[in-house]
């Protein structure tokens, strides 16, 4: 168990580095930089000598394993920085962002698990056309654009019938009821591909399960069908689910990028896009380290998933 704690957390360590250097590296390239972007909003225009000296004053000047060691330093002592035009900690502003992307990625991963199960054991035990249907769905799920099936929802749900809000999120802390209505939508969204995936995954999973041969002798002995799907064969066939659900958590990060801003949501992946606009690093590379953080949280949960499920992982 030391052995595995150990390993878990050098490769968390090793992944943390790898994510923030590349993300460093890939939007120091870019073409502009952030002594540009604040130049240009405060006067328009501007001489080269107050260009250095702009570049000099954020520390962009200096060469770039420079620039990522006084980061990762930062890092090293607690903080992320301060974003290079309000002068606020990178930790502050993200910290305020993080509850709506949490929200939006959690209850997309519990509405995908919970429909998905459901909709995959039903086609696993039954079959035939329904079956058929669940692959339909999937292959539709997974082929339709997020942006456009949020916009159709709009349409349908926040102008036409009003049911929900088109825009904006209203806090949990608040009041649950117009925060669970302002994610609704963005969960709707994301959760069309990742209910489709779980309930394939769940079908073809519970479907191997259920022709094996401990299963037949379960039955045989007077088990109820119910029970020895409840009791035995759903556990069998967990562990591929598992994995598609953090699987599926992890691809979320990058979804929410795209559904916040469409909907508006002041979360990581809309702060990632305007920081990206404006070259203000540390805050790029503050919301690639959030998001380095939860896939790392998603491969523990999963690891630890695997070893409750079945007492062979637990055992290795």
């Amino acid at each position: 168990m030391l052995r595995d704690a150990v390993r878990w957390l050098v490769s968390s360590l090793v992944l943390l580095f790898v994510i923030t250097a590349l993300t460093f590296v890939l939007a120091s390239m870019a073409p502009g930089d952030a002594a540009k972007a604040i130049l240009s909003s405060q006067s328009g225009s501007y001489t080269v000598q107050q260009y250095q000296q702009m570049r000099h004053a954020l520390g962009i000047d200096q060469p770039l394993p420079v620039q990522y060691w006084r980061w990762l330093d930062g890092v090293l002592h607690g903080g992320l920085g301060a974003d290079l035009f309000s002068g606020q900690p990178v930790t502050q502003e993200l910290n305020a962002r993080l509850g709506p992307s949490l929200s939006i990625i959690v209850g997309t991963v519990i509405v995908s698990g919970l429909a998905g199960v459901s909709l995959g054991i039903v086609s696993a035990l039954r079959g035939g056309a329904l079956g058929r249907l669940v692959d339909a769905v999937s292959l539709a799920g997974l082929a339709v654009p997020n942006f456009w099936l949020a916009l159709v929802l709009v349409e349908l749900l926040a102008v036409r019938v009003q049911v929900f809000p088109a825009t904006g999120y209203a806090p949990l802390s608040a009041d649950p009821g117009p925060w669970l209505r302002s994610i609704a939508l963005p969960v709707l969204t994301l959760s069309a591909g990742g209910v489709a995936f779980v309930a394939k995954q769940t079908r073809d999973s519970l479907s191997e399960v259920m022709s094996r041969d401990f299963i037949v002798m379960l039955r045989a002995r007077g088990l109820s069908r119910r029970s020895v799907v409840l009791r035995h064969a759903l556990r069998n066939a967990a562990i591929p689910v598992v994995t598609v659900l953090g699987l599926l958590l992890v691809g979320l990060l990058g979804g929410t990028v795209l559904i916040e801003n469409v909907f508006s949501i002041p979360g990581l992946g809309q702060e990632a896009v305007t920081a990206a606009g404006s070259h203000d690093l540390p805050v790029i590379e503050g919301v690639a380290f959030y998001f380095a953080v939860v896939v790392v949280i998603a491969n523990l949960l999963v690891d630890v998933s695997y070893r409750l499920l079945s007492p062979r992982t637990r055992e290795t």
